[in-house]
């Protein structure tokens, strides 16, 4: 399986897995909350934050965007998504800001007009959403930039999968395995995709979780995910619509650290008698049968 390197980071093979805090909307249109969720994330030990950009009026109808939701920017549908997309001078500062908390951040672009804005800040990859993953035209435009892609698969068949991976082709590509439902249930996440995926495409696959609890991004390394991407929140009672399938501070301290605690366990799967274990055979066994080497 090749490696892939974002950063100054190698992903793949048996590299360390590298968490991915995607902060998303879920600052609110705020850009101090957004800086906040920065330092949640630096603080847990997560590799990188990432954002969505959208441009609105070309990712939604107008009838979407006149339709009634109270939201805290006004009673249209539109003045929500209107009010949550920060402009060049936001992203800017959230730019430099990441810089100054030593942390990598990109985004998820719906659009082409948004992979151009984004590109202006030199992100060392960009993601697909899996709402995007059919969007031909927007597949060949964010391959155009040059830059590793990382792919989302919820609500896609290998069919669909296979296609998106013709057009962006494998070089500098991850795949994400997720279950687009938020917040997902455990019976939904098919965790064992994410060694089908691996076999199927012969690129790093890594894993995108919605679901509320830790463990199973946890299993989801076990099983060869080489990138972990959890949303998170300041608080899941926060208005918004994915507020409800994210992590919180502690939640995502608590993700860091089972990765790292279990990728230290996984060790290299070569079986061998441990300097430690010698006191112990001298000690228990009764009967110590052939010589061994490493003794």
């Amino acid at each position: 399986m090749s490696e892939i390197k974002i950063g100054d980071r190698i992903i793949g093979g048996r590299n360390p897995c590298y968490v991915i805090a995607e902060i998303g909307i879920n600052h609110n249109g705020d850009l101090d909350i957004a800086k906040q969720l920065i330092d949640v994330a630096v603080s847990a030990g997560a590799d990188a934050v990432k954002f969505q950009k959208r441009t609105v009026d070309v990712v939604y109808t107008p009838e979407e965007l006149a339709r009634p939701r109270e939201n805290p920017f006004g009673p249209t549908n539109g003045d929500l998504k209107r009010g949550l997309e920060f402009d060049y001078e936001q992203y800017a500062e959230i730019d430099a800001y990441c810089d100054q908390k030593n942390i990598a951040w990109f985004a998820s672009c719906w659009d082409e007009a948004s992979v151009d804005f984004i590109d202006h800040f030199n992100p060392p990859a960009y993601k697909i959403a899996s709402a995007s993953l059919t969007d031909d035209d927007l597949l060949a435009h964010t391959r155009s930039k040059g830059k590793p892609i990382i792919l989302s698969t919820g609500m896609s068949s290998l069919e669909q999968i296979d296609h998106a991976v013709q057009i962006l082709g494998k070089q500098d590509l991850i795949i994400l395995h997720s279950s687009s439902t938020y917040p997902a249930h455990y019976e939904e996440l098919n965790l064992r995709v994410i060694p089908v995926l691996a076999h199927q495409f012969a690129v790093p696959v890594g894993y995108s979780g919605h679901e509320t609890g830790i463990p199973s991004s946890v299993a989801a390394l076990a099983l060869g995910a080489c990138m972990v991407e959890r949303h998170l929140t300041l608080d899941r009672a926060m208005w918004g619509s994915d507020h409800a399938a994210s992590l919180e501070p502690n939640g995502l301290t608590r993700l860091v650290r089972d990765i790292r605690l279990v990728e230290t366990a996984m060790g290299d799967g070569v079986k061998r008698v441990l300097d430690r274990e010698k006191p112990i055979i001298e000690k228990l066994r009764r009967v110590h049968g052939p010589r061994i080497q490493a003794l």
